[in-house]
């Protein structure tokens, strides 16, 4: 397995990377070659079903530029193959929101936890999270203002124990 399903798809999952992180066209091949083996490494761990739905999927973002552009993906300028992407992104159709999101969460992982990206943005990940850097959760930087400016996370009354039990008592919406 090991390469064979993101090379059957590169070019149009570097299309679509370039796209959804502009940074990535300034890989090298030995970048480009990281970014496969992460998304693969990934993918070894899903199940096959899930292999053979992305192997699905990206051919038809290639082919799906077509009907609008007359021409596929991989042969769209960076405005229309982004415009395209955002259409998908935004479609009524939710098979098609859910796999870009699949998507475009393996373009990240294959871009963002590259070791040079991840030290050029200060990312130090930690299996102890925010302890390992000092800090707890309060300390977060957004935990206080996301406290202070949203509000309360859930509705005055609201009870945890109503989710996924079919309760349709006073604290369930209806």
């Amino acid at each position: 397995m090991r390469g064979s399903l993101v090379l059957s798809v590169r070019r149009t999952l570097r299309a679509i990377a370039t796209a959804v992180v502009p940074e990535s066209s300034s890989l090298d091949d030995r970048g480009w070659d990281e970014f496969q083996t992460v998304i693969d490494d990934a993918l070894a761990a899903r199940d096959e079903h899930v292999r053979r739905q992305l192997v699905t999927f990206l051919p038809l973002l290639q082919v799906l530029p077509i009907v609008r552009y007359g021409r596929p993906l991989t042969s769209l300028g960076a405005r229309r193959r982004h415009a395209f992407l955002e259409s998908i992104e935004r479609s009524p159709l939710l098979i098609l929101r859910r796999g870009f999101w699949a998507v475009r969460t393996l373009v990240f992982m294959g871009y963002y936890t590259r070791p040079d990206v991840a030290a050029a943005i200060g990312y130090q990940a930690s299996a102890d999270g925010w302890t390992a850097r000092g800090g707890t959760i309060s300390t977060v930087p957004l935990a206080e203002g996301i406290r202070n400016d949203v509000g309360p996370m859930f509705p005055s009354g609201f009870s945890l124990g109503s989710i996924g039990r079919g309760d349709r008592s006073a604290n369930a919406r209806p």
